[in-house]
């Protein structure tokens, strides 16, 4: 059994149209949107970064960099898809995924199902093996000021059965 942990965060940048901010690969409606290279889905991005942590393969930066052209509003599902390839040719699979997404608004109570589904179909695993849960920063810094949205992940790793 491997353990990994990641962590993100991003800008969100408040708009006068109605938009949408991805959060787990699931689009959600939003009055922000998000200030990233990528499509800035910070619950992925910790995904990757605890998926690479685990097998001691660096951080999301290294690769998948924000200065490489290829990546400038790349869909963050692709880098979950590329990283689960890899740790699969290591060996391993994603047992468990559990989660923490930071921000204040939107609300994602009616949506968390809906990312539980996208991840575990992005990791090939079970349902029953990924949580996903929303806190709030009870108005508290960046994040409690709508200012930015963050997430915490952690997986394990378990080998593949032979």
């Amino acid at each position: 059994m491997r353990t990994g942990i990641g962590y993100d965060i991003h800008r969100l940048i408040p708009t006068m149209e109605a938009s949408q901010i991805p959060i787990g690969g699931v689009p959600i409606p939003c009055r922000f949107k998000i200030q990233a290279h990528s499509d800035g889905d910070v619950l992925l991005h910790a995904l990757v970064d605890a998926c690479l942590g685990a097998l001691a393969l660096g951080d999301i930066g290294q690769h998948f960099s924000d200065k490489a052209p290829e990546n400038k509003n790349r869909p963050s599902r692709e880098f979950i898809l590329d990283v689960n390839k890899k740790i699969r040719s290591l060996g391993y699979r994603v047992a468990s995924f559990d989660s923490i997404v930071i921000l204040e608004e939107p609300k994602l109570s009616g949506h968390s199902d809906a990312i539980r589904r996208s991840i575990a179909t992005l990791l090939e695993i079970e349902l029953a093996c990924v949580s996903v849960k929303a806190k709030t920063m009870e108005g508290l810094g960046l994040v409690g000021e709508n200012k930015a949205i963050a997430a915490h992940a952690v997986v394990n790793l378990e080998p593949l059965p032979r």
